[in-house]
């Protein structure tokens, strides 16, 4: 059996000290950092972009799990391949042409993700399935941290979880909002094997033991 990864959101990092954070992250023995960029047009908040990414690179040889909230993501993705991203999600209806999107990201030798939003239908990404290294389904609205996890969302998890088992395809199923060590098991029940966390590492006591606490079996 593997064990769930855990990639934390450095979204709810100290911004003044992010090179820190993502240090931080393997001390904890954290799997994946995961990077959430929102360009106040696809969701209302902004926070990051290329240049963070680039230069956060420099601190860490983690996995870089890079999540664009952003309108027309296939005139960036390569770039953010470029700039160091190891996984590139993205949100088809953003997009004008998601398969070019998804073209980009494997031309540079990334690994490629769609996103299902929590107020979209799975017709947004059944098209990509079996073209996509990982499917990531909000359990929150995208665009803010904090808000509280989704239970209903976890039904569309386990029907990506029974297209992938029946269609014999081979992408991580990620989940992501309100995820934490009391819910965990609900999530890998649900098919996840991969999940972001962010305040509940990094405004965690003991950060390490919850990153620890969320990598059970799947």
């Amino acid at each position: 059996m593997s064990k769930v990864k855990v990639a934390p959101s450095i979204l709810s990092a100290d911004f003044a000290n992010m090179a820190e954070a993502v240090k931080n992250l393997k001390d904890w023995n954290a799997d994946w950092v995961h990077c959430d960029v929102m360009d106040g047009v696809y969701v209302p908040n902004i926070t990051f972009g290329m240049p963070m990414v680039k230069a956060l690179r420099k601190y860490s040889d983690m996995f870089f799990d890079v999540h664009l909230m952003i309108t027309e993501p296939e005139k960036y993705v390569g770039e953010f391949c470029d700039c160091g991203a190891d996984m590139v999600t993205f949100h088809p209806e953003a997009s004008k042409d998601a398969l070019k999107a998804i073209e980009i990201i494997k031309s540079k030798g990334k690994l490629c993700g769609v996103v299902l939003n929590a107020d979209q239908p799975f017709a947004v990404i059944e098209p990509y399935l079996d073209k996509v290294d990982m499917v990531l389904i909000m359990t929150v609205q995208a665009g803010f941290g904090g808000q509280s996890f989704r239970r209903d969302r976890l039904e569309m998890a386990k029907k990506v979880k029974a297209i992938k088992d029946e269609k014999g395809y081979d992408y991580h199923i990620q989940l992501d909002g309100g995820v934490c060590p009391d819910n965990i098991a609900e999530c890998v029940e649900a098919g996840a094997n991969v999940v972001v966390a962010g305040s509940a590492v990094f405004k965690a006591v003991n950060p390490s033991k919850a990153v620890n606490a969320m990598q059970i079996e799947c």
